[in-house]
């Protein structure tokens, strides 16, 4: 077998790494900050970020996209998809896409639903 090289940096090669190791810790060191960035968004809750967009506070469109950030560096890093063939990344990219994406539209249409019923107090549809 022929060797295969890794490809030692991250945000699209904005940052080079000299090995695995520190590429390993330059990616621990992405997540953390994205996830320190998460926590004080939760803690604080700027009154900025409250405002509604497409159903949701802006604020909770943020964590939902960090988190993605967060998932899609993981698996590209360090479940190694950046090394496989094209055709299995988009594979295991556009499915995760679409699960997302109907996760989101259930979270959206089920929130609603149970907004509804503790807001007037009664059951619109008996399932």
């Amino acid at each position: 077998m022929a060797e295969h090289a890794h490809k030692l940096e991250i945000l699209r090669g904005l940052i080079k790494f000299k090995s695995n190791t520190q590429k390993i810790w330059g990616v621990l060191i992405l997540l953390s900050i994205i996830t320190i960035v998460e926590v004080v968004l939760g803690i604080y809750k700027p009154d900025v970020l409250m405002g509604q967009f497409l159903g949701m506070k802006i604020l909770n469109w943020i964590f939902i996209i960090l988190t993605i950030v967060k998932a899609y560096y993981i698996t590209w890093d360090f479940m190694h998809m950046r090394d496989e063939t094209k055709s299995l990344r988009r594979m295991v990219v556009w499915t995760a896409i679409f699960l997302i994406c109907y996760l989101i539209f259930i979270l959206l249409q089920e929130g609603g639903y149970v907004f509804d019923v503790y807001e007037d107090g009664y059951i619109k549809h008996n399932f």
